[in-house]
């Protein structure tokens, strides 16, 4: 081989070399971005823009909630150095050995990824912080909002935003560790419209770990979806003054709508003020709400079961007239103390004799127990017992009981009305209609929820129909209004029936045991209830519906330990519909006495 010919060889083989590290070069300089990325790490920070929670209105556009300016501190622990431990505590109140637990939890989640590290540090917070960023390598500070309510009122149904669980990541992949969710309420009901759609900001930071401009011109960020508004029904100005007249005392309220389904207000006391669980101090207040013996976390309206009482005296009443036991002029007597079977008496006044209407007025005990043995006797449409009691239990859940309703109502419970075959079991297969005769009074065996008694006073206002109570009245505009609960559902009552039941309960409120409830100028159905509780005094309770010839609103309130329906449930239920109806209340003297009443 020729001097020359090696040398073109060799000059062939450094060409070739040059044009392969040529290629590589390009390929790692300009098209792929991998080692770019991994160099911009140093230099880039990738922010999540956290959009604005929806607001949440009143039905009159009163705002309930709203959203405040807050941060969160986040740490990357792949950039952390050295820093002053001690000034990052006294800055942030917290203790070296949250500092630690804290790093260790993120350095599990990510090393290179962001994670939270303190959570919705106050405005004022913030500004004294900022100065001090620089000292403080790997940590960086995040735009948030922070609830904020402007009335201390509607905790249990408006609900709280805490962050995020490992379950609620598992079940939805929006969620990263540090976000936040709906927990309770309606924050909890609407989340996926509330919450909006998170962007991205992308950062440069400088070596002193301040940001100092965005990246290529905001090429790569992405515009946080502020979250859809909602207009809840609820009324604030009735949902605040049912919230006086509960003030000390255990209980609950539920105003509807009838004709709607809308929930006017819905009262659980003890409350909180839901601005307790917002922010930092949200875990030390909700371990404090937490171990309050009087349990104001607890949503009585719809988790709690009670014996109806007399309420309850309403549906059998209905039920007796459908099934033909009574008509509007049956006379049944009451005499000898109440009704007897062998040597026990269910307890009445001898209210001599009385037909439907007079029954329902003086809330006569022995005519109710009567008609549901006789109910539970019919032999003539029914074999057995067993039979006939479902039946009955059918109607019972045409009108809404023992079943959820299904809407927008988080955690409601539905209370516990038995079958024939928990019958069979307790008593062996042998009872008869006076073995369960207390169910027909609203004791016994019969649990219901405060909101439950409600949507009965709705079927009643509407002769036959509810329409599913709910909470959220439009979603994103005032007047889209939210049609999936507009669904009549029928009970297995025929209408005149109610009209007859309507016609008692207005004689109870002119000159039965309910006269406390009369409004001046508006005509008033109502039912007291005395509800036993082998605890400790009685329930008090009142079931209203008004104006009674347009219903316009039905109120259902209970008051733990208040003794008699006419002492306490019935004046605070009629003062909520005076307050309703009106606008304002006249009776200021009843209205006074009800807001200092104490019962503990």
């Amino acid at each position: 081989m020729t001097e020359k010919r090696r040398y073109w060889i060799v000059v062939v083989v450094v060409a070739i070399l040059a044009l392969i590290y040529l290629i590589r070069l390009f390929n790692l300089q300009v098209l792929n971005k991998t080692y770019k990325q991994k160099a911009n790490q140093n230099a880039l920070r990738y922010i999540t823009e956290h959009p604005a929670r929806g607001l949440i209105y009143d039905r009159n556009d009163s705002l309930l909630v709203y959203n405040d300016a807050a941060y969160d501190i986040m740490v990357v622990p792949n950039e952390l150095r050295p820093f002053d431990t001690a000034e990052l505590c006294r800055v942030l109140d917290i203790t070296k050995e949250d500092v630690r637990k804290k790093i260790e939890k993120a350095k599990k989640y990510s090393f290179i990824l962001p994670s939270l590290f303190e959570q919705q540090i106050s405005k004022e917070d913030y500004g004294f912080l900022q100065e001090k960023m620089y000292e403080f390598p790997g940590f960086f500070v995040q735009n948030r909002t922070l609830r904020s309510y402007p009335k201390p009122i509607a905790a249990h149904i408006l609900g709280y935003v805490s962050e995020v669980n490992d379950q609620d990541i598992e079940n939805d992949n929006y969620y990263k560790m540090g976000d936040y969710i709906g927990k309770s309420g309606i924050e909890k009901a609407y989340e996926s419209v509330l919450r909006g759609e998170k962007g991205k900001r992308v950062v440069l930071v400088d070596v002193h770990n301040r940001e100092v401009g965005r990246y290529e011109n905001g090429a790569e960020d992405v515009v946080a979806v502020p979250g859809v508004s909602i207009w809840s029904t609820l009324d604030i100005q009735l949902q605040e003054y049912g919230e006086q007249l509960m003030a000390n005392k255990r209980g609950s309220i539920v105003a509807i709508e009838p004709k709607t389904g809308e929930i006017l207000c819905i009262i659980s006391s003890p409350s909180y003020d839901p601005n307790l669980l917002v922010g930092t101090a949200r875990p030390k207040n909700y371990g404090i709400l937490l171990e309050d013996p009087r349990k104001p976390l607890f949503n009585r309206a719809l988790m709690a079961s009670y014996p109806p009482g007399s309420t309850f005296k309403l549906a059998n009443g209905l039920i007796a007239l459908q099934e033909g036991i009574v008509t509007p002029n049956t006379i049944y007597s009451c005499s000898g103390g109440g009704y007897h079977i062998g040597s026990h008496t269910v307890h009445c006044h001898n209210c001599g004799g009385l037909n439907i209407y007079s029954a329902i007025q003086r809330s006569c005990n022995t005519y109710f127990c009567r008609a549901y043995y006789n109910i539970l006797s019919n032999r003539r449409k029914y074999k057995n017992v067993q039979e006939a009691y479902t039946a009955w239990l059918d109607y019972m859940h045409s009108m809404g009981f023992a079943q959820k309703y299904d809407t927008d109502l988080p955690y409601e419970l539905k209370g516990s009305i038995p079958t024939a075959a928990y019958f069979d079991k307790k008593y062996n297969g042998s009872w008869n209609g006076n073995t369960v005769v207390s169910m027909g009074i609203g004791q016994g065996e019969a649990a219901v929820t405060p909101m439950q008694m409600a949507n009965l006073l709705a079927v009643i206002a509407n002769q036959g129909y509810y329409i599913r109570p709910h909470i959220v009245r439009a979603i994103g505009k005032k007047d889209n209004y939210n049609t999936q609960f507009s669904e009549k559902i029928y009970s297995k009552i025929d209408p005149q029936h109610f009209r007859t039941v309507l016609q008692g309960m207005k004689m109870v409120v002119t000159a039965g045991t309910g006269r406390g409830a009369q409004i001046d100028g508006i005509e008033v159905a109502g039912k007291t209830g005395t509800a036993q509780n082998p605890h400790g005094a009685d329930h008090s309770v009142f079931a209203l519906i008004a104006p009674a010839n347009d219903p316009k609103i039905v109120v259902f309130c209970l008051v733990e330990n208040g003794g008699f329906g006419a002492s306490v449930a019935c004046p605070i239920a009629s003062l909520v519909a005076e307050k309703y109806l009106n606008g304002e209340v006249k009776r200021k003297d009843l209205e006074q006495s009800m807001k200092n009443l104490s019962i503990r």
